[in-house]
This record gives C-alpha cells, sequence and structure tokens, in this order.
C-alpha cells in the first residue's frame, strides 16, 4: 500500500509538473487562449454533446486536466532549420569541432533528425485554440440553426467574453429558448390519385404527430418513410424531391400546421417540362446475363432458358444451375416494382461469392407501363489460391507461428457453390511444459479441413415458409482433422459440422448448428504429471511431508532433496485412495489426492461430442466507425441427448461409472447456453465508453458428471479480467494453483472508458469484474461452488489502464490491469492486498477487449 501512495504522489507531482508549464507560450501578444467554453441554457449551465458540437470555438483538448498535447506543441520550436544553424555557428569553433568528431554527413543527420523530431511534436502535439470572433460568430449562426430546427422560434442567443490574466479567455454563450412550438393540424394536398391512396394507407404511421414538439429531423424522416413506401410499392419514378411539407404559425398560439404536398412527376423532354401523374409499374421480365463481362456484352447470346418465369442468358456457355441463380433473385415477374427487392437481391448475389458486383438495371416498356430486369454478372475464377501467416503468444506459449494455405473451387457442382480445401500449421514455444523437451519449438500442430457452402437450406423437406429466401439463406458442411504435439499431452481432433445460416433482417443473424461433432484424443496421457507439474507439486509435498510413503516411491533429486518419483505418481494416488486410516488422520490431504485424481481422469479421457447448438446475434453497429451500438449474442447447446435416448431404448451396455459409450469413448451430455451483452456510447469527440457483461453455464446431464474442457469457462487474460492472467483467475474463492482452472459456469463485467491521447495512440481506463464457479457437476468443494446468490462475494475485481495504437487495418493493445479485490485471500483481507506494480498483469492484444 505504501509503494501504491508513493505512485500517486508521483503522478501528482506529473500532473503538477505539467500544469506549471506555460500554456500561453505560443500565445501572440494581441492573443487570448480559451480555457473554458460553456453554455448557459434559461440561466442554467449546460453540458451537452450536441451544444459542444455545434460550436466552432473549441478549448485545448485535456487529459485529467490537463492540456497534454499542448504543452507537446510548446515544445516545439517555430523555426527549428534556422534555430540549428544559429546554434551551429553561435561559437567560433563549434561546427569544424563537430565535424571532425562526427563528419559532415553525421552532422547533416543530426540536422536532419531534430528537424523531424520538432516536427513530430507539432504533429503529435494540438495548437492553442484562441479566442477568435469568426469563429464565435459561426457559432451563433450553428446555434441559431438548432434551436430554430428543435421548434425554439422564439430563442434568444448571445455570448459573453471575461479576459483573464496571462492572455486567457474564458467564452460563455447565453441562450434563452422561449416556449417550444408543436405540430398542429396536418393536412395534405397530393396531386396523384396513386399517390394519394398509397399515403392514405400508410398515413397512420406518420412520423409527424399533432401535440408533438416542432422538429426539422422528424420532417426529414418523414420524406424519407414516405419515399421508401412509395418505391416499394410500385412507384418506380417517385423521389424525395416532390415532396414539400409547408408549415404555417399565423395565429396558430405556438402551434405549427402542417401540409404536406405532393407534386405530379416531372417528364423533361428536349426543350419543355410536362408534368403528368405518378403510375405503379409491375415486373415484366426478369433476365439474368451470367457472363456480361465488357468483352462479352458485344456478343450474341449463345445459350437461354427459361426457368420459373426467369430467362437465363449466356454469351457463351452457360455454366450455372438456372435454379442456383434464381433462388438468390427477388425479383418476380408480375409484382410490382420494390426498391427492397433490388437491395435484397443485390446482398444475396453477392453472399454467392461467385460474382463481381453485380449490376442490377431497369429498363422501362412505355407502351403498358411495365418494368424489364435486366441482372448482370461478372463470375469471378473458378479457383483461388490463399496463404496466411500470423505471429501470436499466448497463456501457455511465449511465441507462435502459424500458418494457412488453401484452394477455393467456386460453382463446383455448377450451383454456385463454394468448395474450400485448406491444410494448416503452426510451431511454438511453450513458456514451461514438459521439463524433458529440449527444442525451442516444443508446440506444433498440423491439421486439414473441407469446408462446402451451398447457397441454401439442404433439407430434406422444403424450409421457404420458414426460412424466405429473402434471407439469404445458406448451408455450410465441413470436416477436418487436426494433430496438436503440444508441451505433453498431445491429442487428435475430428470435427464434423452441418449449419445453417439466415439473416432475418439487417441487424440479426441466426446459425443453427444440427450436428456439431468432435472427437478428441489423447495420445500421450501417461505424460500428464510432466505437463501440469503444480498438480504434481502437490502430489509430492503430501508424499514427503504428510503420508508414509514407502521408500520405492521416493528418489533424491540433483539437490539432494526427497521427492516423489514421477512415473509412480498414479500407484501412489491409488496407495492414498486405499488407506482409510489416512482418510480418517488426513481427511484434507486424502481430498487433495482425490481431487487431484478426479481432474486427471477427467482431463486425460477422449472426448466425443455430437451435439446441436443455435446462435442468435443482434447487431446493430452500422459500419466500423460507428461508436454508439450494441451487440446481443444468445447460444444455446445440447449435447448427448439423441446418443443417450437412443442407448437406453437399445438397451446398451454401461461402463463402470453409469455411462454409455459410442465407438468405445463415453459420450458427453450437457445443456449449454451463453448470454453476451455489449453496448458502446459516443460521449463525443474521440471519447466512447464501453460495457461488457456476460453469462454462461453448461450443465451436466445423466451420461456425464462433468462438462468436457472444451466447453467449460475459464477466467483471466487480455479480453476477460485482465488483472488476472488466462485459466488462473477461480474457481469461487478457491485458489487451486493448476495451471489451467475452468469451471461450467461465469459471469464476467467490463467497463472501459476510451479516449484519444495523441495522435494515432489512445488510452484507456477499465475495470473488470468475474469469476467462475462449478454448479450442478461432481466438484464438492464449496468455495469453487456457486451455492446461491451469497456466492456473487467472490466476484473478482480488477482495474487498470491501457494504451493503443492504431494501425488502421489493426489496433495494438497494451493494457496493465491491478487486482483490487481478490476472492483467494481471507474476507476480511480482499481489497488492494495486491494492488500495486509488482503484482500487475501485462496484457497484449490485438484490437479492442470487446
Amino acid at each position: 500500500m505504501k509503494e501504491t501512495l508513493k505512485k500517486i504522489i508521483a503522478g501528482c507531482i506529473l500532473i503538477t509538473f505539467f500544469t506549471a508549464c506555460n500554456v500561453v507560450k505560443r500565445v501572440g501578444s494581441t492573443d487570448y487562449l480559451l480555457t473554458e467554453n460553456s453554455f448557459y441554457v434559461n440561466g442554467e449551465k449546460r453540458k451537452l454533446e450536441e451544444l459542444s458540437k455545434l460550436s466552432f470555438q473549441k478549448k485545448n483538448t485535456q487529459l485529467l486536466g490537463v492540456p497534454l498535447q499542448l504543452h507537446i506543441y510548446n515544445l516545439a520550436r517555430p523555426n527549428k532549420d534556422s534555430l540549428f544553424e544559429l546554434w551551429l555557428h553561435k561559437k567560433p569553433k563549434r561546427k569544424k569541432s563537430l565535424t571532425s568528431k562526427l563528419s559532415k554527413k553525421q552532422l547533416d543527420k543530426l540536422k536532419t533528425f531534430g528537424i523531424g523530431f520538432n516536427q513530430w511534436l507539432k504533429e503529435s502535439g494540438e495548437k492553442p485554440n484562441l479566442l477568435d470572433s469568426l469563429k464565435i460568430k459561426k457559432t451563433l449562426t450553428n446555434l441559431e440553426r438548432y434551436y430554430f430546427s428543435n421548434g425554439w422560434f422564439d430563442r434568444v442567443i448571445g455570448f459573453k467574453v471575461d479576459t483573464l490574466e496571462k492572455k486567457k479567455a474564458k467564452l460563455t454563450f447565453e441562450i434563452k429558448t422561449g416556449n417550444p412550438y408543436q405540430i398542429g393540424t396536418i393536412s395534405e394536398k397530393i396531386e396523384s390519385p396513386v399517390i394519394d391512396s398509397l399515403y392514405k394507407n400508410i398515413k397512420n404511421k406518420s412520423i409527424l404527430k399533432n401535440g408533438e414538439q416542432f422538429l426539422i429531423s422528424n420532417f426529414e424522416h418523414e420524406r424519407i418513410r414516405l419515399t421508401t413506401a412509395f418505391r416499394n410499392l410500385g412507384a418506380y419514378h417517385f423521389s424525395q424531391d416532390y415532396i414539400r411539407f409547408e408549415n404555417d404559425t399565423i395565429a396558430t398560439k405556438n402551434k405549427v400546421d402542417v401540409s404536406v404536398k405532393i407534386q405530379n412527376r416531372i417528364i423533361r423532354n428536349d426543350d419543355s417540362i410536362v408534368r403528368v401523374p405518378f403510375q405503379t409499374y409491375k415486373i415484366k421480365e426478369v433476365n439474368i446475363f451470367t457472363d456480361a463481362t465488357f468483352e462479352n456484352r458485344s456478343k450474341v447470346i449463345n445459350e437461354s432458358v427459361r426457368f420459373n418465369n426467369y430467362n437465363v442468358y449466356a454469351f457463351e456457355k452457360l455454366k450455372y444451375k438456372p435454379k442456383a441463380l434464381t433462388n438468390a433473385v427477388l425479383i418476380e415477374e408480375g409484382n410490382l416494382f420494390k426498391d427492397l427487392d433490388r437491395s435484397r437481391t443485390f446482398r444475396y448475389l453477392s453472399e454467392l461469392k461467385s460474382f463481381k458486383y453485380p449490376n442490377i438495371e431497369y429498363v422501362e416498356n412505355r407502351r403498358d407501363s411495365t418494368l424489364t430486369a435486366n441482372i448482370y454478372l461478372i463470375p469471378k475464377k473458378k479457383y483461388g489460391l490463399g496463404f496466411d501467416v500470423n505471429i501470436s503468444q499466448s497463456n501457455i506459449q511465449k511465441v507462435g507461428l502459424s500458418f494457412s494455405s488453401g484452394v477455393v473451387i467456386r460453382n463446383i457442382f455448377k450451383g454456385a457453390e463454394t468448395l474450400q480445401i485448406s491444410i494448416l500449421g503452426a510451431i511454438g514455444a511453450s513458456k514451461d511444459g514438459a521439463k524433458t523437451v529440449d527444442k525451442f519449438f516444443d508446440i506444433n500442430e498440423l491439421g486439414a479441413d473441407i469446408k462446402l457452402n451451398i447457397p441454401r437450406i439442404f433439407f430434406p423437406i422444403k424450409t421457404e415458409k420458414i426460412i424466405p429466401k429473402y434471407m439469404s439463406p445458406s448451408t455450410r458442411i465441413s470436416t477436418g482433422f487436426t494433430g496438436q504435439t503440444n508441451i505433453g499431452l498431445d491429442k487428435q481432433t475430428f470435427n464434423g459440422i452441418l449449419s445453417y445460416n439466415w439473416f432475418p433482417s439487417k441487424k440479426v443473424t441466426n446459425t443453427l448448428d444440427l450436428i456439431n461433432f468432435q472427437y478428441v484424443r489423447n495420445l500421450n496421457p501417461d505424460n500428464y504429471f510432466s505437463v501440469y507439474q503444480n498438480s504434481f507439486s502437490r502430489l509430492d509435498n503430501i508424499a514427503i511431508e504428510s503420508y508414509n510413503t514407502p521408500s520405492s516411491y521416493i528418489t533424491t533429486n540433483s539437490n539432494g532433496q526427497s521427492e516423489l518419483i514421477i512415473s509412480k505418481a498414479d500407484e501412489f494416488i491409488n496407495l492414498v485412495n486405499s488407506d482409510d486410516s489416512f482418510q480418517n488422520s488426513n481427511p484434507n490431504d486424502y481430498q487433495s489426492v482425490s481431487n487431484i485424481k478426479e481432474r486427471k481422469s477427467r482431463l486425460i479421457q477422449n472426448n466425443f461430442i455430437l451435439a446441436s447448438n443455435f446462435n442468435f446475434v443482434r447487431n446493430s453497429r452500422e459500419n466500423n466507425f460507428d461508436t454508439n451500438f450494441s451487440i446481443f449474442r444468445l447460444k444455446l447447446e445440447f449435447a448427448g441427448n439423441l446418443l443417450y435416448n437412443f442407448s437406453k431404448l437399445l438397451n446398451l451396455k454401461r461402463n463402470n461409472d453409469g455411462a454409455y459409450k459410442f465407438n468405445g469413448v463415453p459420450f458427453s451430455q450437457y445443456i449449454k447456453s451463453e448470454i453476451d451483452y455489449i453496448k458502446l456510447w459516443n460521449l463525443g469527440g474521440t471519447n466512447v465508453l464501453a460495457l461488457r457483461s456476460f453469462f454462461g453455464i453448461a450443465i451436466p446431464l445423466k451420461n456425464a458428471s462433468s462438462v468436457p474442457f472444451s466447453k467449460s469457462f475459464f477466467a483471466g487474460g487480455s479480453n476477460d479480467n485482465r488483472a488476472w492472467t488466462a485459466y488462473d483467475l477461480g474457481p469461487g474463492s478457491s485458489d487451486n494453483n493448476n495451471e489451467f482452472n475452468e469451471a461450467n459456469m461465469k459471469l464476467a463485467f467490463s467497463l472501459e472508458y476510451r479516449y484519444k491521447l495523441l495522435g494515432k495512440l489512445n488510452g484507456a481506463f477499465f475495470t473488470d469484474a468475474g469469476n467462475i464457479w462449478n454448479v450442478l457437476d461432481d466438484v464438492t468443494d464449496q468455495k469453487a461452488t456457486f451455492n446461491n446468490f451469497e456466492s456473487l462475494k467472490d466476484l473478482a475485481l480488477g482495474a487498470g489502464f491501457g494504451l493503443r495504437y492504431d494501425f488502421d487495418f489493426f489496433i495494438l493493445r497494451l493494457d496493465t490491469g491491478f487486482k483490487a479485490y481478490n476472492p483467494t485471500y481471507n474476507s476480511n483481507n480482499r481489497w488492494l492486498k495486491d494492488f500495486n506494480f509488482s503484482n500487475a498483469v501485462y496484457n497484449i492484444g490485438i484490437n479492442y477487449p470487446f
């Protein structure tokens, strides 16, 4: 705690130093540095982001109350080039002396470095934001427009400048809003009978409502709503320009009477303009050109097929099954024109990943007021080759190098299917691992997988009524194999998936893994205690200190100390478990040995998992630059139920633990659920507040007493509770000191404030809370199990700060986490015991943690 106090005092001294620096160093004699920019609305000070955004006059950005970037800018010299020359020639012999010591070339490089560093200070810093009458005038104009557009027609807006000592000034904007105006009566005048009829059908969903405050934005949204609705009801030529709103405030007592006016269509001829009523258009025919390259468009059609009211053409040879293409087209013959059908068709065709930028054009048939839809497709190359290399680091390896390479075969069965065949490999250096391994790269992995993507639901019965084609449904069938030689156990994994994916809306994604099987085979279970050395250390301590261990189990190490022979560890465990007298005399140590045996049996056990799962994701993020959005994820998974019921129905034989087997391996049976919610708020500028909450639980069912290791939860790490390393936290308040602590229930919460430091360097303050517990499984340790809501007192709390550098295509992240509340300590000694740099955890990550 004393060390922490010293660091806080040092931080305060540093802040005081920056504060004491001359912030007006680069401010001219007749200028003023703006130190405060405030807004008073009806006599009350308001700190609204909307008002701050309207102001052209802004003060310099601050970090903890210090204008850090301004100080950095002030460190730069205005004319570094000339200053360097003055310094160089200030003493007659300085240049000659430096040239003899450094050489002229090195002296020039010194000058270039000085100028470059000076320029970096300018670019990384921030110029003094000065009081500017032109910017004040522009801000007043913005404020006038803002309050007018939000219904305050009788507003009065002014400003006041207070000049302070040392060339500083405060700026205050004073706003008197008056009473807001509200929407009064709403009427309409529509010239085209067709549009008038359509308007009456959708009028009840209007954004403009009587009695609500006048907002210009609502008029814009209503214009967009009407245009979208009309163009999705057949009005092909309609656009927003035809809609006008006339507002009347004469003798209305703070009311605005609104008249919606929609004019007839304008047709421009060579020398005249004609107005005609709008009409609705139907689709007369749909033409799909499958190889519409620039070179082919001048050629004659070679093949054509009429299929399900679609015309499919090819300038060369037709390489696609017509059904595969028409399934992706939402524009249908005989239907009214809809913009929505066009956008959905474009998205679905793009998701086939077989064509370059589909082009959809409509041609008007003037004789019968219909449209012909022409869809031009340019195929991608049938074969594609990819190669990828990555460098990684994790809690079990110092450094890892992975690569993957694969071939893509498009339209393999002429139904726009995509087949991907890939191989992957990786090598790495472990942080600890088996001590018998001498080579540096002691982790390696080799694997291969095959994926077939089908652009429709591949199922024996029709599903269009449940999942219509506008949802862009697709099927993925994949199988793969990996062989891993890691830090001792080694394993082989076989997997297969039959998965369906569809998009009910722009924000929602649904994924159903109907079949998801995984078989994990451990190749070297006898090396368990060489890998999980913490477990062996506890066993060794009991063998030497507590148990009357036979001498045949003991050896002497190079330091002359007695220790348990590692190859005799399993025999020692069986010896202790069969000793009833030791159980009575040393129940804690006896239980520890039993726990080690159970954990080993679980981790070296081969696993067969046959599961089905459903994933629901709702993502409101508009684009990669959006910083005001939310993401909700829900996952449900069921495993082993089908195999269990079949085994029971066929009255198959159980093993000694009462479990059924599949191909000689007890299959896993469990139900698992995960709920994940992320929310980001834009606080203005580059300041963002990010929140994450997570809950997960996996309950073993009849054929299993625990869930597989790969399906359990862990806590800690760069994307979780950053005050603990991965797998180091939990379960509960236990301090197992296992290499990989895991459990079947998890709670996690994170709150992070992100801000800009300078240039592309950003900062963050964060707090993380969470833990894992065992629940409804075979673990009986009260410290590790979740019993009731009182177990929430074992939520671990971490806090810290981070630096993030934006490389444009990815973000490099360094987060430092401190243990604020550690549940492994006694209840009266948990707060801030390890809150210091010596116990801090330094996390390196790529991109944001959530």
